[in-house]
């Protein structure tokens, strides 16, 4: 053999030899960013593709923000952006802050007072959640509208339903129990050992809830809040129909009205930055909160209110009487009306059969995707899991809107053929509420034993198996409770159907939106109060959950 064969020979041999040294490392790295276990190739690329799918709205209203020239971003800064702060900051501060009173005062006296009826309200003061806020301001513009009911009886109306405070009322009226239920928890979770200490120094039952009971509830409290600001910034329906102007309606008009999808990127842009430092603020506030030590085992002190306890009843029956009385009764009443006129016809059919294949479609794409996705974060623990996480509940935290701009600017460059049909929209449902879906399978596969798939490996069984024989069959019910969410938001959602249908695909929340804006209240209350019922059986599963 020459000197060059030998030469050759053995400088393959060191590149080998690198290439084997180099792989051995990049192994070692690998398996230590998974602790001594990584998950199988075809698990962490289908939940990368399914996160990577869920970022696309983030994705490409950042890039299109870019193509906005200086004369573009000048207008919209100098004239637009402004108004629109103050609006929607305005609207979510006096919002979140009435709920608050309203939602921490219901769970108190609901759960540690003796009020009369407990049981009733305790069910009772959810049922608005059940109402959609576009549907509960139709109701209200029913009653207190320039030609509402109130107007026909007495010739006059107390307030205008159309200003600041009339917004102000109907979103309150409706996100209230965000507030309500999550705090009713936290008061149910609260340990007695720090009522009876602040009791044994001398401290009235006033002090206790304000310096001690207050203090304790702050997480649940900051949590609710966060709840409804994102939703005060992200809706679009109930906030429209009043003819309020904020951010997310102006999106919408600017996508709708003018098709500027850049202008529109620039405000999502703006939104989706707001969210992020609400978010952020609201995480930060939760790590200055004080914890507790675990529940009493002793059962809550019921409190009485003495002289206090018809003043307390006439509040909270004031509130069942705004937030269920009046949008159940006019739904019902004007459901009837439009009956007898004719509302149910084979075009109502067509949009409940719209309604059910894209919110059924959804549910299923949903409840399929979940298994594999919940598997990963519960099994396999790294950062490159919590990215993947991050990256699929991005859809949920955005608004509606901002999602349906990324989803419109991604099909029209890349996949123009899907863009006017129902495919659109159900890929929309998808990204809004797969969250939904994982979150419910989540708190169930954390209650089913490691040992049990780990045993079914050591027996060589692949990881589909695993998944659909072993897996599977233990979550089947927070799946379908996750489906059952996704399901019903999805019946109910608007903004997106809005923006994404196509022509002659309409559903039943768009339908109360087009009636209502035309003034035809008798054929949107059919449709609204279908909407009602269907979402009253997942809030009452959640009712007893809780």
């Amino acid at each position: 053999m020459s000197l060059a064969k030998c030469e050759t020979t053995i400088e393959n041999k060191k590149v080998r030899s690198n290439h084997r040294a180099l792989c051995y490392i990049l192994k070692d790295i690998w398996h230590k960013i998974w602790l001594d276990n990584p998950p199988s190739n075809y698990i962490l690329l289908f939940s990368s593709i399914v996160a990577i799918f869920m970022f696309i709205p983030v994705i490409y209203v950042i890039l299109k923000v870019f193509e906005a020239d200086k004369a573009r971003w000048s207008l919209l800064l100098g004239s637009r952006i402004l108004p629109l702060l103050i609006n929607t900051f305005k609207l979510a501060f006096v919002v979140t802050t009435l709920t608050i009173i309203i939602g921490v005062s219901l769970a108190w006296f609901i759960n540690r007072t003796d009020l009369p009826f407990r049981k009733f309200f305790k069910v009772a003061s959810a049922l608005p959640l059940a109402v959609p806020p576009y549907v509960g301001a139709l109701t209200y513009i029913i009653v207190f509208g320039p030609r509402g009911l109130l107007r026909d009886i007495f010739g006059t109306v107390p307030f205008n339903i159309y200003s600041f405070w009339g917004v102000s009322l109907v979103m309150t009226i409706f996100t209230f129990p965000y507030v309500y239920l999550i705090v009713s928890s936290a008061i149910q979770r609260l340990n007695l050992n720090y009522e009876e200490a602040a009791l044994s120094l001398g401290l009235s039952y006033k002090e206790i809830f304000f310096k001690v009971i207050m203090v304790l509830l702050r997480p649940a409290i900051g949590s609710s809040a966060l709840l409804v600001c994102l939703y005060i910034f992200s809706d679009f329906g109930a906030i429209a129909m009043m003819r309020y102007n904020t951010f997310a309606s102006s999106i919408y008009y600017q996508m709708t009205g003018r098709f500027d999808m850049v202008a529109s990127s620039v405000l999502s842009l703006f939104l989706m930055m707001i969210t992020l430092v609400i978010i952020i603020f609201e995480n930060k506030m939760k790590r200055k909160s004080y914890a507790q030590s675990a529940k009493s085992a002793r059962k809550i002190n019921i409190i009485h209110l003495g002289k206090y306890k018809y003043l307390a009843f006439a509040f909270v029956s004031f509130i069942f009487f705004l937030s269920v009385v009046i949008p159940f009764s006019v739904l019902i009443s004007w459901s009837v009306r439009g009956i007898l006129n004719g509302a149910i016809n084979a075009r109502f059919i067509g949009f409940v059969k719209n309604s059910l294949y894209s919110a059924t479609v959804a549910t299923l794409i949903c409840m399929i995707v979940t298994i594999p996705l919940v598997y990963l974060k519960s099994r396999y623990n790294s950062f490159i899991s919590e990215i993947i996480n991050k990256m699929i509940y991005s859809g949920y935290v955005l608004p509606g809107v901002i999602t349906s701009l990324g989803i419109v600017v991604f099909f029209i460059r890349y996949f123009p053929r899907f863009y006017s049909t129902p495919f659109i929209v159900i890929t929309a449902y998808i990204i809004r509420f797969l969250p939904q879906c994982m979150k419910s399978a989540e708190a169930a596969i954390e209650l089913v034993p490691k040992n049990l798939d780990e045993a079914a490996k050591n027996l060589g069984k692949n990881e589909g198996y695993i998944l659909s024989k072993v897996i599977f069959p233990l979550i089947r019910p927070g799946i379908f409770s996750g489906g059952a969410l996704v399901f019903v938001n999805s019946l109910k959602e608007l903004t997106t159907t809005l923006i994404l249908r196509p022509a002659g695909f309409d559903t039943l929340a768009v339908r109360v939106w087009m009636e209502a804006s035309e003034g035809f209240y008798q054929f949107a209350a059919p449709a609204a109060l279908l909407i009602v019922l269907v979402s009253i059986y997942p809030l009452m599963v959640l009712i007893n959950e809780k």
